[in-house]
């Protein structure tokens, strides 16, 4: 299936609309909602502790451990579905993925503050896919130097891919969205390297 949208940031960005047909995206949110062993995370937030506005799970191979927000998280094993799943994202980006970093937004006070996936063990240039399913929530870049800002609104199914450069050019983040009472969950699927 060829892109629907085509988001040029300096040729770094593909949105795939209904990457996943609503009968397939409705059936893999049910599944992740109801089986996977979510996490509340603790943060460090201007030198205070305080929960992650957010659930949040590491899957990914043996070896990959990950350090996210200060903190290194040991994976949990991939569940077939969720394996057949990267393998078929592999086949059709071109791109082997080793991880995927799920987070479940619960309704729309959930939300993901300005970052950029840019930790060493990504690489200088990661290439990350990321799929949406449940509530559309809006997706937003800035970028680091002129603030130049995009939107996007991601809905059920749909696949946002982020090559080489994006990570170190842009900011994304998902903001608030008081009004959304359904929750969405977003996988974020990544190679990650060992650092040992």
């Amino acid at each position: 299936m060829e892109p629907a949208t085509h988001s040029d940031i300096n040729q770094q960005l593909l949105v795939y609309r209904a990457w996943l047909n609503a009968g397939e995206a409705t059936r893999l949110f049910q599944r992740l909602q109801n089986e996977l062993p979510w996490q509340q995370h603790h943060i460090q937030v201007f030198g205070k502790r305080c929960l992650e506005p957010r659930l949040s799970l590491w899957v990914g191979d043996e070896d990959c451990a990950y350090r996210y927000s200060g903190r290194w998280r040991e994976p949990s094993p991939w569940p077939d579905y969720l394996l057949a799943l990267k393998q078929a994202l592999e086949q059709r980006v071109q791109q082997p993925f080793n991880s995927v970093l799920l987070n479940y937004y619960r309704d729309g006070a959930d939300y993901m503050g300005w970052h950029s996936d840019n930790e060493k063990q990504l690489g200088s240039a990661p290439v990350i896919a990321s799929l949406s399913l449940g509530e559309a929530r809006r997706f937003l870049f800035r970028h680091k130097l002129n603030n130049e800002r995009r939107e996007y609104l991601l809905e059920h199914g749909d696949m946002l891919l982020m090559n080489q450069l994006s990570q170190q050019q842009w900011q994304h983040s998902l903001p608030k969205m008081l009004k959304v009472k359904r929750p969405r969950i977003n996988l974020t699927f990544r190679y990650t390297m060992s650092l040992s």
